[in-house]
């Protein structure tokens, strides 16, 4: 019998909504060419690949289609969802990873998960050459974390609106696009979609590792430390987050959808090396 895998809708109470993941818990090391081969072959915006520890922790690495990344998170709420569901981890217990991002933790909350996450406050910078043509908008701020730029628009509609030239938005240096906006109606703060075509990702439909970003963007500008959000990509999906310091919390609920096994088992390597 091949690896097992698992498909969770993440960020959603619905099945075929929020973000999609593929999850395979694996016994011992594997090839980077092998779990990248994967992650093409499910074609989701990520697939995430963990190996229990001796000290009851987890090792957890993220791949796209196009590369493996250093944040995701509704691929690490995905993995905790299928680590209590397939007994890996008692039910009650708090997941521990330790990934490329440090030490993160996804707490169950009843059926809500809260993931532990670092906070990674943007700053203002000069748009780079072609984005704000290949988005196609006119931008209030511009700004940057570690891994994407922030680009704020004037409200929700321009948003719904952005309809980017991918083959355009492909030449920016970046891991990826947010754009966002205050929200309309009363119990959403704010809205956002990500782009990354460089990944392999034209639009994401809920992406966790950009809230870390938009939570302290977005708590500076209201004056507030608990919001609630909404991606507006085709799919959907909600999450509340909350600023704590240097961190950020992301609450989500997840759906299986799909359990079976790749005909081919996650051959054995010496080592997990990573970049």
């Amino acid at each position: 019998m091949g690896q097992r895998i698992t498909i969770v809708d993440a960020f959603t109470h619905t099945a075929f909504a929020g973000n999609p993941a593929a999850v395979c818990v694996l016994t011992e090391p594997t090839t980077e060419a092998w779990m990248q081969s994967v992650a093409r072959e499910m074609r989701h915006s990520e697939t995430a690949f963990c190996i229990p520890l001796k000290d009851g922790s987890f090792e957890l690495r993220w791949f796209t289609p196009g590369g493996e990344v250093r944040l995701c998170g509704h691929a690490t709420l995905a993995a905790a969802h299928v680590l209590w569901e397939e007994g890996w981890l008692e039910h009650r217990k708090v997941a521990r990873f330790s990934t490329l991002s440090g030490e993160l933790t996804a707490a169950p909350l009843g059926r809500v998960i809260e993931l532990d996450f670092p906070s990674r406050q943007p700053s203002e910078v000069e748009a780079p050459a072609g984005l704000v043509d290949a988005l196609g908008v006119t931008p209030s701020w511009i700004g940057r974390d570690l891994d994407d730029y922030v680009v704020l628009l004037a409200d929700e509609a321009a948003v719904v609106a952005c309809a980017p030239d991918f083959s355009a938005l492909r030449a920016v240096e970046t891991r990826g696009v947010i754009i966002t906006a205050p929200a309309v109606g009363d119990h959403i703060d704010f809205v956002s979609r990500f782009f990354a075509p460089r990944f392999g990702i034209d639009e994401d439909p809920v992406t966790g590792s950009a809230h870390c970003c938009l939570t302290p963007f977005w708590a500076s500008r209201l004056d507030k430390t608990v919001l609630s959000a909404r991606q507006l990509s085709s799919r959907g999906g909600e999450l509340e987050v909350e600023l704590a310091g240097e961190r950020v919390k992301l609450r989500g609920t997840c759906v299986t959808t799909l359990r079976g096994n790749l005909t081919e088992s996650a051959p054995s390597s010496s080592s997990w090396s990573r970049h």
